[in-house]
């Protein structure tokens, strides 16, 4: 390596809901927010799209202002999609800021998000049940008929 250059500074960062993943990969930049490569305020559902912006609109542009945010996500339907976003979308501003600014910052936005929704944070450990036999579901038995 002739050219020394200083490392980036990036922290790669996961959101679960359900069987729904994302992976955000959290950099220095310029304010990009992107979810599979496309800009946040065009991911569908629409109407989750506020649920999308909830982690932007709390903390401030601002703080979004000097980092660039790829976020892929798989699995899931389109609503757990959304929530694994937005998770993955806090853990990783939350980790840089951990990683790469102060401990008072961090922990004043890590504050804020678990006041609103502790989601926002920490994972939902709900995952469906698999079903059984003698049933239709997990739960759910047959009928019974004696005649």
């Amino acid at each position: 390596m002739a050219d020394e250059k200083e490392p980036i500074q990036s922290v790669q960062v996961f959101g679960r809901k359900k069987t729904a993943t994302a992976v955000a990969y959290c950099k220095r930049g310029k304010g990009l927010i992107k979810v599979n490569g496309r800009p946040l305020d065009q991911v569908e559902p629409k109407a989750l799209q506020f649920k999308l912006m909830e982690p932007v609109l709390l903390l401030g542009k601002d703080r979004f202002a000097d980092i660039d945010i790829r976020i892929r996500v798989k699995g899931g339907g389109h609503v757990s999609q959304i929530y694994a976003i937005r998770q993955a979308l806090s853990k990783s501003l939350v980790a840089y800021y951990q990683k790469f600014v102060d401990e008072q910052s961090k922990q004043a936005i890590k504050d804020i998000l678990v006041q609103f929704d502790r989601s926002l944070l920490v994972a939902d450990p709900r995952r469906n049940e698999p079903k059984k036999f003698g049933g239709p579901g997990a739960r759910a038995r047959y009928q019974k008929s004696y005649r």
